[in-house]
């Protein structure tokens, strides 16, 4: 049984992430907020914590394996408790976890079911059904602090390459000390944190958007091209986009 993967991002998709192994490229399903600490870490090492099942039509006759995949192990178990309420199987787990573990577990501690009810497949009956389930179970997952994020290149990042210079000494071309390879460099402005991310997210959230438009706002703001390192410098740049 797979536990971790560590590979080259080369996709982050709508609920995926392709991961290139060696000669491999393993998909594995991600819930939004894990997607949304990888959507620009494309092209670079990450390391995923697995959960595997097999998924089977009705009839059983075929099965197919799945990967998901969490930035921390805390994620990953309390999706884990997450699936044995019931009536909430794999697929709605992981559509369900669009905000942070500890958000979604304080909320269940202090059975907020209306807070509950906004998350993607929640309905008001299995919000109850929730806090039923987990409200003497989540504890430790309320008392847990958001991971820390790298900052990543914007789109907008320039790349130089710096040209090798040559000079000519006694008849023959030699290259100077002044050649190097190429240097990937950034400005100030092009580095965003994953922690600004989430909060523009959470913002957008917070100002009545659902988690679907809340996402597709934040990704036209990362496709933009346009600098922001405030939240609210994204929030102006997102309005002054879409009404």
């Amino acid at each position: 049984m797979i536990t971790k993967m560590t590979g080259v991002l080369t996709q982050v998709l709508d609920d995926e992430a392709r991961l290139q192994l060696g000669a491999f490229e393993y998909q594995v399903l991600i819930p939004e907020t894990v997607r949304m600490r990888l959507q620009l870490r494309k092209g670079q090492e990450v390391t995923l914590h697995i959960v595997e099942y097999l998924e089977g039509n009705a009839g059983g006759s075929r099965f197919v394996p799945r990967r998901i995949g969490f930035n921390t192990e805390t994620e990953l178990d309390f999706f884990e408790l997450f699936c044995t309420v019931e009536k909430i199987g794999t697929k709605k787990a992981l559509r369900a976890m669009a905000r942070p573990v500890k958000d979604i577990a304080d909320a269940i501690s202090r059975q907020d079911v209306k807070w509950l009810s906004t998350l993607p497949g929640i309905g008001a009956t299995t919000a109850e059904q929730i806090v039923t389930t987990l409200k003497r179970k989540v504890a430790p997952f309320v008392a847990v602090s958001s991971p820390a994020q790298p900052e990543v290149a914007a789109p907008s990042a320039v790349v130089e390459e710096k040209e090798s210079k040559k000079t000519k000494a006694n008849g023959k071309t030699k290259a100077t000390e002044s050649e190097q390879p190429a240097t990937a460099v950034t400005t100030d402005d092009s580095a965003i944190t994953g922690r600004l991310i989430e909060d523009v997210y959470e913002a957008l959230m917070g100002l009545g958007h659902n988690p679907i438009e809340a996402r597709t706002r934040l990704d036209d703001l990362l496709t933009c091209g346009k600098p922001f390192k405030t939240l609210q410098e994204a929030i102006t740049l997102i309005y002054s986009q879409k009404g």
